[in-house]
């Protein structure tokens, strides 16, 4: 697989673990986050356009293939 896209990946799952963890532990307002990365992927899915994934691959974050 595409080291950008593991990236990615890890990435969005560690964002809604995180908010999930943050609004039971905090604020239920962190709901908003989990929303918001939900929403981006689906919004991506369609128009197969991710901020972050240009992030990753313009400045080489991604991680190696083992």
């Amino acid at each position: 697989m595409n080291p950008v896209k593991r990236t990615m990946r890890l990435f969005a799952g560690s964002m809604i673990t995180g908010s999930l963890i943050l609004a039971h532990f905090f604020s239920p307002y962190w709901y908003l986050l989990t929303l918001f990365v939900g929403v981006n992927m689906m919004q991506s899915a369609f128009s197969r356009w991710c901020l972050a994934e240009q992030i990753i691959e313009k400045y080489n974050l991604g991680f190696k293939k083992p």
